[in-house]
């Protein structure tokens, strides 16, 4: 097995890139509480928007017919991102509470 175009990955980073990257991070100082939050908030307006689009659908008043299963897919699927992100941060808890016994 022939692994030479591996050699050079030491190099890949070095000090100028690092400050590079950390300089074009828009770190805002916000909390984490704060992102969650804004980020349960988001996942709530298209789960909203989604149930708008379906009784829209079912009352006859959707205009845009692709537009209206747009946003319900959208709302089906970030509430499933919401869901795993919420079940890998359970399970990082239960790591780390294991550690500690």
């Amino acid at each position: 097995m022939d692994i030479s175009g591996i050699n050079g990955i030491s190099n890949v980073f070095n000090k100028n890139d690092v400050q590079k990257i950390d300089q074009n991070n828009d770190n805002t100082g916000e909390s984490f509480a704060s992102m969650l939050n804004s980020a349960i908030k988001e996942v709530n307006q298209t789960q909203v928007d989604g149930y708008q689009a379906m009784e829209n659908i079912a009352t006859g008043k959707v205009e845009n017919l692709q537009e209206a299963v747009q946003k319900i897919e959208e709302a089906e699927l970030s509430l499933k991102l919401a869901l795993e992100v919420k079940n890998k941060a359970m399970g990082a808890f239960k790591q780390i509470m294991a550690m500690q016994v």
